[in-house]
């Protein structure tokens, strides 16, 4: 079973879970939610109806951790520690997996400097040991750590929640490469176009040369060949018979 599949199982699981909870049962579920293993998409479960209806209450924490662990990283949660509960290690784990993924997003070579002070860790075994153990193992990333340059190169990395905003940007972002794409096949369209106008163009010249050789051919036969005169035949039968 691939990521995806697993993911949408997971979520629905979740999902269902919260919309027959009250605040207190709602609590444990994010903190469930959150540690699970195999769950690296949050959204959903943030848009359920009751999970809205902890804001403003003395749960409302456990929205607010739900929404970190959604958009958020590892140095969002360390610069508001204080108004959110305490992390499990599971969840720091889960939650330091989703800031290699938000790097990723973005950026296909990862130097080693700035994943270990994302993730706060200490030297490059340990910062090894966690992209290979927890992230490509896992299947979230895939990649080539590079020892020598000292980086991560990035080939595949699966997608976080899109944050509040963040889609307009996308469709943004496809609208120019559609436009892009659009340009360039009009560019090479008229490159094939060019290049079937100079093959027939060459076909064209090449027909001709070989015609103006062919009748230069024709010509020099005709020079070369001998013109016999009634006299000049009369005086070879003479020469041949004296």
């Amino acid at each position: 079973m691939d990521i995806e599949q697993r993911q949408t199982e997971i979520i629905d699981h979740f999902v269902k879970q919260a919309e027959v909870m009250e605040a207190a049962s709602l609590s444990a579920l994010v903190l469930e939610a959150t540690s699970h293993p195999s769950l690296f998409a949050f959204s959903e479960i943030l848009s359920s109806p009751n999970v809205h209806k902890l804001e403003g209450t003395r749960y409302s924490s456990s929205r607010d951790l739900l929404r970190l662990f959604a958009y958020g990283t590892w140095n969002d949660y360390r610069s508001n520690a204080g108004c959110l509960p305490a992390l499990l290690p599971d969840q720091v784990r889960k939650l330091k997996q989703l800031t290699v993924l938000t790097l990723a997003e973005t950026n296909k070579v990862l130097p080693y400097d700035q994943l270990m002070q994302e993730i706060d860790v200490s030297n490059v075994r340990e910062l090894e040991d966690f992209l290979i153990n927890e992230c490509m193992y896992v299947g979230i990333v895939r990649g080539k750590l590079d020892q020598l340059r000292r980086c991560f190169e990035v080939q595949f990395a699966a997608g976080r929640d899109l944050r509040p905003g963040q889609l307009n940007n996308m469709i943004q972002t496809l609208a120019n490469w559609v436009c892009t794409s659009d340009n360039l096949l009009q560019t090479i369209q008229e490159k094939i176009k060019w290049a079937d106008a100079m093959s027939e163009a060459y076909k064209k010249h090449r027909k001709e040369i070989e015609d103006r050789a062919e009748d230069v051919k024709k010509s020099l036969k005709k020079l070369t060949r001998p013109t016999w005169t009634h006299e000049g035949m009369k005086r070879c039968t003479l020469k041949l018979e004296g």
